[in-house]
């Protein structure tokens, strides 16, 4: 039942106040002035006092305005449709087609219960021998990529829509350059990716409001496809630009801040979209890839801080590389003892050199004299960030393996990797 109210009594940026009675939180609305409608949302009750967020804004909306409640929360529509399509962040069609209204999903809803789940126990490959080798994506697990602006995350993230072995991608734009949303854009359409993917885009220029919707209707269609036995890998970029949103929106409400003027609640807002990553027991699953953008390439600031506590492990972007030493999938372990049987090895072992490769770069930037040992530390180092970390490297799991043994061979005698003899036996390769 629709409820009418005619007076508003305060206006603040994109927020009106007025006084209604029997409103629920999250509650929809149209604002009414001279025969134009905009969408607003109910963001805060106290008592009969009734603040909405103004999704197109509140230019031109005066105190006479008419408020008329929907009587039901923010929805998206679902439907196989989707696919292959482009929509801005509140759901409303970018790519100028047909508008999709079938099947209204609640936005935002909880979690899955946890008696629902299943443990993780499949991996997904993308062809990124830093993540199949080093840090094995797992179905359903949640992991953020931290980065500094101007590192190449939203590359990564397209790299990995293109050549993930999952069934749909869904993109979360948040707060993106226009050039930004066009590359992703292009390059899934030139990549014959479009037709499993959907995407909703906020740029920079959009409503505040629907930056903050743009994940849950990302992962309320995810929800779907995932109870119909898809698997869904959910891409999510920025994160940061989300809690800025957060941010925003409590400086508009006069709510106290917290650390560095973000709400008090931004823990449990991001819980709230990255405890949607689920694998259903007889149903499909949702994975999570969330860029979270680090200001200063501070890992304490408030978001990176809070995600970790979140999340399942973490990518580091540095360099154009995804980092070895400050990377981790914490669910690695549950897959890569099922790959084959020299995974862990060569995981360990590449590593440790890589480490001590570290060390003899910093020797000879010293001035220290360089030992043989050290000049193969050398050559190893060299040839492990051009063959396995450089992002444009795009190999299978098996082949990325074979080529690590390869490497070590080429600069190490056997006996000085560490890796056990029957290792050494079985996979070293015959000159």
């Amino acid at each position: 039942m629709r409820r009418i109210y005619r007076r508003i009594e305060q206006i603040a940026g994109n927020v009106i106040t007025l006084r209604a009675e029997h409103v629920s939180y999250r509650e929809l609305a149209e604002v009414v002035v001279r025969g134009r409608q905009s969408l607003a949302q109910v963001i805060r009750l106290e008592g009969d006092s009734v603040a909405l967020q103004v999704f197109a804004g509140t230019r031109g909306i005066t105190t006479d305005a008419e408020a008329v409640f929907l009587g039901h929360p923010m929805q998206t529509s679902f439907s196989p449709a989707l696919l292959g399509r482009i929509f801005t962040g509140s759901g409303a069609p970018r790519d100028k087609g047909p508008v999709i209204t079938e099947n209204p999903t609640p936005i935002g809803g909880p979690s899955v219960n946890p008696a629902k789940r299943i443990i993780p126990y499949r991996m997904i490959r993308t062809g990124i021998p830093m993540i199949d080798v080093f840090n094995t994506l797992v179905e359903s697990q949640k992991l953020p990529i931290f980065s500094v602006a101007g590192e190449p995350y939203n590359p990564l993230l397209a790299r990995i829509a293109l050549q993930a072995e999952v069934d749909i991608i869904i993109l979360g734009g948040m707060g993106l350059k226009y050039d930004d949303y066009l590359f992703f854009r292009d390059t899934l359409e030139e990549q014959g990716a479009l037709s499993r993917s959907i995407l909703f885009i906020h740029t920079a220029s959009d409503p505040t409001v629907e930056c903050l919707m743009t994940p849950d209707i990302a992962l309320a269609v995810a929800e779907q496809f995932a109870l119909q036995g898809k698997r869904v890998l959910v891409l999510l970029t920025d994160m940061t630009n989300f809690a800025d949103a957060l941010k925003e929106i409590a400086i508009t409400m006069e709510q106290v801040p917290s650390n560095r003027g973000y709400p008090g609640d931004l823990y449990s807002q991001l819980a709230a979209r990255y405890e949607k990553a689920v694998d259903f027991e007889d149903a499909g699953s949702i994975t999570i890839l969330a860029a979270t953008t680090m200001p200063g390439d501070d890992v304490t600031h408030p978001v990176p801080d809070n995600t970790g506590y979140i999340t399942e492990g973490q990518f580091y972007l540095r360099n154009g590389h995804i980092e070895p030493f400050g990377s981790l999938s914490r669910l690695k372990q549950l897959v890569n003892k099922d790959t084959r049987k020299d995974h862990r090895t060569i995981m360990n072992s590449m590593i440790q050199l890589y480490a001590a490769y570290k060390e003899s770069q910093e020797k000879r930037a010293m001035g220290f004299r360089m030992s043989a040992w050290d000049q193969s530390l050398l050559k190893y180092g060299a040839r492990f960030e051009k063959e396995m970390m450089d992002l444009n490297v795009n190999i299978p799991l098996e082949k990325a393996l074979d080529l690590g043994w390869v490497i070590m061979a080429d600069c190490f005698e056997p006996a000085e990797t560490g890796i056990s003899t029957q290792m050494i036996n079985e996979f070293w390769p015959r000159r």
